[in-house]
C-alpha cells in the first residue's frame, strides 16, 4: 500500500501563509486579479520535507487598462525568493498559450488541493476550458521531457534523492496516463497516480520507502537509485522514446482549441468591466 502523507494549509507556518497572502494583496493593489493561487511543489505532489519551500503560483488577469495603453507589460510575475518562500504567477494568456503546447503545469495548478486564495469559479471556468483545448498526448510529451531532464542528466553515479523523486512523478503520471490510452490527465499529487497503476511490488515499495524517508529527513543528501527504481525509469524512457512519432497532427482541432482559449481569455479580461 502506498503512504499517504496528506497536508493542508493549517499544517503551514503560520507567519509563510501570511507572508504569501501579503504578496499576492500587493499585486491585487495594483488592479490585477487573481484568478487562484495554490500551493506547487513537493507539498502538493504528496512527498513533502520537514523542510520544503512553500512554493505558491498563481494566474493573473489584468485589467482592461493595461491591454489598450502603448505600454508592454510582463507576463509574469516575480517575488525574490526570501528563506523559503517562492511566490510568482503567471498572466492567462500565458498560462492559456502554454497550455495549448501540451504544458502540463497550468493543469497541475488547476489540480492543487491547497489555495491560498481564489476568486470563486474562476477555477471551474478555467477547467472546463483545459478539458476542451489540452492534448494529453502532448502533455505526455512534457512528462517525457522532465523524466529525461531529471533522469538521464545524472549519468550512471548517484544522484540527489530529492531529483530521483522529481525524475520519478513524471514517469507515474505516464504510467498513469498508459491505462487511460493517453486519453485523460494524471492527478497532480504523485501518491495518487502510484495508487491507481498496476506496477510490482518491490518497485512501489522502493518508491513508499523514499518517500517516506524524504517527510522525515531535512535534508536527504545523494545516493545511487535503488535497482527497482532505476530499471523503471529507464522502461519508460524507452517506453515512450518514439511517442512523438505517433501522434497524429490534427491542425482543425488545434485551430478550435486556440479560438476557445482565445474567446476565454477575452472574456476573462472583459468580466471586471461588466
Amino acid at each position: 500500500m502506498s503512504v499517504d502523507i496528506s497536508i493542508g494549509i493549517d499544517d503551514f507556518d503560520p507567519e509563510a501563509v501570511a507572508e504569501i497572502r501579503s504578496r499576492l494583496a500587493s499585486v491585487k493593489q495594483q488592479g490585477i486579479r487573481i484568478g487562484f493561487a495554490i500551493e506547487s511543489g513537493s507539498r502538493a505532489w504528496g512527498f513533502p520535507s520537514p523542510d520544503s519551500d512553500y512554493d505558491c503560483r498563481f494566474v493573473y488577469v489584468r485589467p482592461v487598462s493595461d491591454h489598450i495603453g502603448l505600454a508592454l507589460h510582463r507576463d509574469v510575475i516575480e517575488f525574490p525568493i526570501v528563506g523559503d518562500i517562492d511566490t510568482g504567477g503567471w498572466d492567462l494568456r500565458k498560462a492559456l498559450l502554454l497550455a495549448l503546447k501540451g504544458n502540463a503545469v497550468l493543469v497541475e495548478w488547476i489540480k492543487s488541493p491547497i489555495a491560498y486564495e481564489e476568486e470563486p469559479g474562476f477555477r471551474d471556468r478555467l477547467s472546463e476550458v483545459l478539458d476542451e483545448i489540452m492534448v494529453p498526448q502532448k502533455v505526455a510529451l512534457h512528462y517525457i521531457g522532465l523524466l529525461r531532464r531529471h533522469w538521464q542528466a545524472h549519468g550512471d553515479g548517484p544522484i540527489k534523492l530529492k531529483k530521483l523523486l522529481y525524475a520519478i512523478r513524471p514517469a507515474i503520471a505516464l504510467e498513469w496516463m498508459r491505462t487511460t490510452d493517453f486519453r485523460k490527465l494524471p492527478p497532480m499529487n504523485m501518491m495518487q497516480g502510484l495508487a491507481a497503476v498496476s506496477i510490482d511490488h518491490e518497485l512501489r515499495k522502493a518508491i513508499d520507502d523514499l518517500v517516506m524517508v524524504k517527510s522525515q529527513t531535512r535534508e536527504m543528501g545523494e545516493g545511487m537509485p535503488p535497482e527497482r527504481i532505476r530499471s523503471f525509469l529507464a522502461a519508460s524512457i524507452e517506453r515512450y522514446v518514439d511517442l512523438a512519432e505517433r501522434i497524429e497532427p490534427d491542425q482543425e482541432a488545434e485551430s478550435r482549441a486556440h479560438h476557445r482559449a482565445d474567446i476565454f481569455y477575452q472574456q476573462e479580461v472583459q468580466r471586471a468591466i461588466g
